[in-house]
């Protein structure tokens, strides 16, 4: 289960970002306490989620080119170096009593222009880590993983350390933490994987992408169902503080409690599918998470018990990584190396680039209606948002096993993750 471990590229990568997200959930949470502390406002919630989120809908496309076409290892090296710069800076502003919410949403922007980068080059970074390509798929499914033991972790220690020093101390940590992964991936050594069309023009490169990834429909499926799954279900963050504050009438513990049920339900859909043996029938659970989550957001939105509240949290937490990595397990599969960069940015742009939207459209809704029945409608619709992508998913599923088969891949591959050497590009439909 941990065989990707003993290649030594990834063993520094894996280290170093499980302690830097640690500290990235450290400071998202505690920036949403913060300007709900300062504001009262669920609709300056929505607007902090759409100003860190919104540059990755805008600049995706563009920096899957980068990716394509540069050193994905200096990529990274530099969005790193600018994220420690904007913690610092976040940290420095609270601790000496200067922040105000024009500073916040400023830095929150500017934190989503790192992070159009940066998402796009780790993502497709992991394959340079590996010798061996079959053991890609463990190497995925262990980051998805760490994600979400970062995710069970950074959350709750969040809200301890907010309640006894303040918001301040959390983003010092997360500013700290980024010592730990530029120290690993200054020892990485790799050889870069750079597309050999790289002369070609930026918006040709682009068309290329977006012909090849909108053109196959199973790849355009799975973009366009996590673009809407992003857009009703990634609000729940945004909302946090809200129901823990005024629906359980708690403080910042119960929003970090909250936050890592969530996390534990998602470490435990990423070891489910760690554990899986096939490839095969994939898209059925895809469909079967995708209805968890949302059943999950609707019995939550009734809660006003905590210990329901968390259970409740557990599903919807299970549900969301299930069936995001699910998704990008097949993504990671079919997609040629020369234009990995590229769809990779095009499923983050819809991971990522669609929650702001999400979060400015549930605070403006949550003002009018308030926020149970806001989650309670956001539930309903990523509900029917599975419904369109299971009545294709059998003509999907034979579009899919030629390439399957072209790859050569095996049974037993854990998690369905294995990618060939030579990936062949997708048939274009008839």
């Amino acid at each position: 289960m941990f065989r990707a471990l003993k290649y030594r590229n990834y063993r520094l990568f894996f280290m170093g970002q499980g302690v830097s997200l640690i500290g990235t959930w450290m400071q998202q949470v505690a920036l949403s306490w913060l300007v709900y502390r300062l504001t009262d406002s669920v609709f300056l919630l929505g607007i902090l989620g759409f100003a860190s989120q919104i540059p990755s809908f805008l600049l995706g496309p563009f920096a899957g080119v980068v990716s394509d076409r540069r050193n994905k290892h200096r990529i990274l090296l530099a969005t790193q170096t600018l994220s420690l710069i904007q913690a610092s800076t976040l940290a420095a502003l609270v601790l000496t009593d200067h922040i105000t919410v024009p500073i916040i949403i400023a830095l929150s922007v500017f934190m989503g222009i790192i992070n159009a980068f940066d998402i796009s080059a780790r993502q497709s970074f992991v394959i340079e880590l590996i010798d061996d390509r079959k053991d890609i798929s463990n190497a995925i499914a262990l980051n998805s993983s760490m994600f979400n033991m970062a995710r069970l972790v950074g959350p709750s220690v969040a809200g301890l350390v907010i309640a006894a020093v303040g918001e301040g101390m959390c983003f010092l940590g997360n500013a700290v933490s980024y010592i730990a992964v530029l120290g690993s991936l200054l020892a990485i050594k790799t050889t870069p994987i750079i597309s050999e069309k790289k002369q070609l023009p930026v918006f040709h490169s682009l068309k290329e992408g977006f012909t090849y990834a909108f053109g196959f429909p199973p790849i355009r499926s799975i973009i366009l169902l996590i673009a809407s799954i992003s857009l009703f279900a990634m609000p729940l963050t945004v909302l946090m503080p809200v129901f823990a504050r005024d629906v359980l009438h708690s403080n910042a513990n119960t929003m970090g409690f909250l936050m890592g049920a969530s996390g534990i339900g998602a470490l435990t859909g990423a070891l489910f599918l760690a554990q899986r043996k096939s490839v095969m029938g994939l898209g059925n659970i895809i469909v079967r998470a995708t209805v968890l989550l949302g059943a999950g957001l609707i019995a939550f939105s009734f809660s006003r018990i905590m210990a329901l509240s968390l259970f409740c949290m557990l599903f919807t937490g299970f549900g969301m990584i299930v069936q995001m990595a699910s998704s990008n397990t097949i993504l990671q599969t079919i997609v040629d190396d020369d234009k990995r960069g590229r769809v990779m940015s095009f499923y983050s742009m819809a991971f990522l680039g669609m929650a702001p939207f999400g979060s400015l459209l549930s605070g403006a809704l949550a003002d009018l209606v308030g926020v149970n029945y806001t989650l309670f409608i956001c539930g309903i619709l990523c509900l029917a948002a599975i419904i369109p992508f299971a009545l294709q998913l059998p003509k999907m599923r034979l579009m899919v096993k030629p390439i399957y088969e072209r790859l050569g891949i095996i049974p037993q591959v854990a998690t369905g993750l294995q990618t060939a050497d030579a990936l062949t590009t997708p048939p274009r439909e008839q």
